[in-house]
């Protein structure tokens, strides 16, 4: 049985811009997978007039009837993360239960913190564990703590309304509240094989980050291994160089100490036996030298031999198992591509217009939208706006005042879409606005010419 994971934390300030980006892959962290980032889900439906997170946390704060002050230093909202272990999440996405595990999350987030607390509920599916970023705006009725425990005491406080709206995280993180959110959410996710970990527990959980970096580490390790061993190997086959100098050095020596035994056996012959005999001893020591040597040089090279068989298989096993592993990520990548190509293919298949969609996305951001605003004009919803739009054909900018976009199906063809402007398709008001432009300066040059060489 697997163990539920649920991380906790604080936003402070007016706004949570820069967790938004991350939530909404405004900006791409490194451990996530671009291929699969549009696998992503925001589980949670926003307001009428709400673009994102950053704008739902805003909207619940202004609409909930809070009278008092907000201090700029107050907790605006509380990020949740909540997921399993890599294993057993992977297990629920092969099960094909990956949605009811969502639904289950989202249930439980309504149940502990109150549906309209709940602003936004985002399931991550391109980084290594799916796991679901949620966002709690701390609403909460009622005394405040510090109150309650003056009253307790016998301290005369000022009594404020029972049911009184106030924005309190302190109220939702207290010790036993967090104690009994991790009870509730293993109850709940019971049924998926996940269970609480163990009170007090010194085990942790290894990050996506630390894993990337033990991996990082891992590979540096092998490399330096491997040229570890082809440096021992280059000084291997120089000591052998040295070695087979040194014989070829000692074979020369040898052959002058056999001409010199020569050349004294026939001064011998001339000066007595005498000191012939002392020259046989000198000769007979100096071969025994010689041996010796030759000995040592041959056990010499039998160790480097051995040592170069060594080195030599354990850089072929090194090598061996880069190879695998390379293989084995190349499979897995393979793999992943296979599998995002059959969900284009079926994204094409079930939805007709996923291409047009896709066309649209770019002429939005061609034509002079943000992707903010282009993401509102591809999800259906009308843009109201006033700016400079870019007009590929004439190859020039026509200034609008406020004025209503939204994608429509094109009129002349129903299996493409467009997008209108006041309900009127975009490339009849680019028209309309280039004639009126056109018709602007013929009036303004055509009095010129017809004036030009008349005297006075």
């Amino acid at each position: 049985m697997g163990y539920i994971s649920i991380q906790i934390n604080k936003a402070k300030g007016s706004a949570d811009t820069g967790a938004s980006d991350h939530i909404e892959r405004k900006t791409m962290p490194k451990n996530a997978d671009p291929t699969r980032t549009h696998l992503n889900r925001e589980l949670v439906e926003f307001p009428d007039g709400v673009a994102d997170r950053t704008e739902a946390i805003s909207h619940r704060i202004r609409t909930a009837g809070i009278k008092r002050k907000i201090t700029p230093d107050q907790v605006r909202a509380i990020r949740i993360v909540l997921s399993g272990t890599h294993e057993d999440m992977i297990r629920v996405q092969d099960e094909g239960r990956l949605n009811e595990w969502c639904d289950d999350n989202l249930q439980w987030l309504h149940r502990t913190f109150g549906k309209e607390n709940t602003v936004s509920a985002v399931l991550h599916m391109d980084e290594h564990t799916p796991h679901i970023h949620a966002t709690v705006v701390p609403i909460v009725t009622g005394e405040r703590r510090k109150a309650r425990k003056k009253q307790a005491e016998g301290k005369r406080t000022y009594r404020k309304k029972a049911n009184a709206v106030r924005l309190c995280a302190d109220d939702l993180l207290t010790r036993e509240r967090l104690v009994a959110y991790h009870d509730s959410y293993a109850k709940a996710m019971a049924k998926y094989g996940l269970q609480r970990g163990v009170r007090g527990s010194e085990a942790r959980h290894t990050t996506t980050a630390q894993y990337y970096r033990d991996l990082k580490r891992q590979t540096g390790e092998l490399e330096a291994n491997v040229q570890q061993l082809q440096t021992e190997q280059r000084q291997a086959e120089r000591q052998l160089d040295e070695v087979r100098k040194e014989i070829k050095s000692e074979k020369l020596e040898t052959a002058k100490t056999e001409a010199k035994t020569a050349l004294v056996a026939k001064v011998g012959s001339l000066l007595g036996s005498g000191k012939l005999k002392e020259l046989e001893a000198d000769n007979r020591t100096l071969q025994g030298e010689v041996a010796a040597r030759d000995e040592s040089i041959e056990l010499l090279q039998r160790q480097m031999q051995r040592q170069q068989e060594n080195h030599q298989r354990q850089l072929m096993e090194l090598q061996v198992k880069h190879r695998r592993e390379l293989s084995d990520k190349e499979a897995e990548q393979q793999k992943k591509v296979s599998f995002l190509k059959s969900i284009i293919q079926k994204a094409q298949k079930w939805f007709p217009l996923f291409q047009e969609l896709v066309y649209m996305e770019k002429f939005c951001l061609k034509v002079g939208f943000n992707e903010r605003q282009t993401a509102t004009l591809i999800s259906g919803k009308p843009l109201f706006y006033e700016g400079e739009l870019y007009s590929e054909e004439h190859k020039r900018k026509f200034t609008t005042e406020r004025a209503g976009f939204q994608v429509v199906k094109d009129p002349t063809n129903r299996s493409k879409l467009a997008l209108a402007i006041n309900g009127q398709l975009i490339g009849e008001w680019f028209k309309e606005q280039f004639d009126r432009l056109f018709s602007s300066v013929k009036r303004t040059v055509e009095p010129l010419r017809r004036g030009k060489g008349v005297g006075l």
